[in-house]
């Protein structure tokens, strides 16, 4: 049950058997179904989770009550609202499964056990927030400077498998262009 969450642990930092059963005993193992909201605007974010199953979004609701979508995740992935999570502050974003998900989390107080028994976790939690910081910073990067048509190319190369498991306007929302543009962009590459 926990092989794939131990695999993307481990890819970090080496552990022993004793010290893979302190951190699964810790997680919180949760499924959801599709379309909950994990989180909302105004809460304080209570998880660090991986996904074990699933596709999850992240969105905030912009001046016009538009949902706008910031990031993806699904399996393999971890999910959170880092800036709430840390600072145990009201949230300006929505967490909210699009499938089906199954969820190992942690919460403030299993993670800082999780820190305090096993203090080289603390290089896992820094690989994490130094990946997201990549994503998020090549996602600015191509906003600002590339055409949508090319936002859409690098985003089907980023996430290969989301625009078979979502529907177009989430990918619209996270690209910043309506579905029309979604659809006559997938039908101009289908027919290549």
């Amino acid at each position: 049950m926990f092989e794939n969450i131990i695999k993307n642990v481990t890819r970090f930092i080496d552990l022993s058997s004793e010290e893979e059963k302190f951190f699964t005993d810790l997680l919180s193992c949760q499924t959801f179904p599709k379309k909950t909201v994990l989180l909302r605007e105004g809460e304080i974010c209570q998880f660090e989770g991986y996904i074990h199953k699933g596709c999850v979004r992240v969105y905030y609701l912009d001046d016009n009550g538009f949902e706008v979508t910031i990031l993806f995740a699904i399996e393999d992935w971890w999910i959170s609202d880092i800036a709430s999570f840390q600072d145990q502050k009201a949230s300006h974003l929505y967490i909210e499964t699009i499938e089906d998900s199954e969820i190992f989390m942690l919460n403030p107080q299993t993670k800082e056990k999780l820190l305090q028994e096993i203090p080289k976790f603390e290089r896992v939690f820094r690989m994490l927030v130094q990946r997201n910081l990549v994503t998020l910073q090549n996602r600015l990067v191509n906003t600002i400077s590339k055409s949508a048509s090319d936002r859409y190319l690098e985003f089907i190369k980023v996430y290969p498998t989301i625009p078979q498991r979502v529907a177009q306007y989430y990918i619209a929302s996270y690209l910043g262009v309506s579905k029309e543009f979604v659809s006559t962009i997938r039908k101009r590459l289908a027919s290549k």
